[in-house]
């Protein structure tokens, strides 16, 4: 399919690559050996909307966009796993993309569905073999460039995502690990100005890693009162949160669902069914979040320097 696809948009080459080891190696002989300026990649298990190869080779008009993050749809939905990242790829993930878009720079493209400008490519020096999560990394050396990575909703793929607890802490980890190693590698072009307007995505992630310690913080020091103090009281363990931050949070989580689900709809029917599910992502993967980075730097600063990073996979659905 992707073959008769590509034979129709001229100048379009399809690179197919599923590799868990020497991803990036892969990565940058096929895009050497590609004969033309624009390279679709989506991981092995992924199954490619017939139309989305038409939507990215449209964004490429504009001549300053030079790499593209599509949007992922989530298969397997029979487990609670699946259907929390159902809510998650929708009303979280989907609408921080569309706004970074707006704002002119995008944190990271997904992996499972990307394409680029083999001339960005070569600008930013191609995909690096060092770096946990190439997706990432590849964002930013693309946009240090001085090249624009966009997201578009209309280029869907339908992606297998973890079903097992330990197989989505693996993938959550090696994600926080992959941010990590983007705020330390790229701390100086970003804050000697190379591109200033990746500046204010550098923060925001910069404060999210101070978040996650500060969340863990507080529910340590919670629990520690609740245990002096005893279950008479236990209301009080909670008092470095204000009852009206907590109020606040959670209405404007509502309406980020209710609009994320209204805009989704365009692209996927009965996205209104999945409200329920929506409602229950903070408090779980926002803890997830909290933990796999806080365990993430210590593990990133610490660890010794390779020419090469490998990882394995983990469950995606599939027994």
């Amino acid at each position: 399919m992707l073959n008769r696809l590509a034979a129709r948009i001229p100048k379009l080459r399809v690179v197919h690559l599923a590799s868990n080891q020497g991803k990036a190696t892969a990565l940058n002989v096929g895009a050497l050996l590609a004969k033309y300026e624009l390279l679709v990649c989506i991981d092995g298990d992924a199954l490619l909307d017939p139309k989305a190869l038409h939507w990215i080779a449209a964004a490429f008009r504009r001549g300053d966009v030079g790499g593209l993050g599509g949007n992922p749809r989530i298969r397997n939905r029979t487990s609670m796993l699946g259907k929390l990242q159902v809510g998650e790829f929708s009303a979280i993930i989907g609408l921080i993309r569309r706004a970074q878009t707006m704002y002119g720079r995008l944190f990271t493209v997904s992996g499972v569905i990307c394409a680029f400008r083999k001339r960005a490519l070569k600008d930013a020096g191609w995909w690096s073999p060092r770096t946990i999560t190439d997706d990432i990394d590849i964002t930013w050396r693309v946009q240090l460039a001085g090249w624009r990575v966009i997201y578009e909703p209309n280029a869907i793929v339908w992606i297998l995502m973890p079903e097992t607890l330990r197989g989505l802490w693996r993938q959550r980890l090696r994600w926080a690990e992959g941010g990590v190693q983007m705020m330390l590698e790229f701390f100086r072009p970003v804050f000697a100005g190379r591109v200033p307007s990746l500046l204010p995505t550098y923060v925001n992630y910069l404060l999210s890693v101070i978040w996650s310690y500060v969340v863990l913080l507080c529910l340590g020091v919670g629990l520690l009162w609740l245990a002096e103090r005893g279950p008479t009281r236990p209301l009080l363990a909670f008092r470095l949160v204000p009852e009206w931050w907590g109020l606040t949070l959670t209405l404007t989580y509502l309406l980020q669902v209710l609009v994320s689900a209204f805009l989704e709809s365009r692209y996927e029917r009965g996205m209104l069914r999945t409200l329920f599910w929506m409602i229950w992502y903070p408090a779980v993967f926002w803890m997830l979040s909290a933990v796999t980075t806080a365990v993430a730097l210590p593990r990133v600063l610490l660890q010794q320097k390779k020419e090469r990073t490998t990882w394995v996979s983990p469950d995606r659905g599939l027994r």
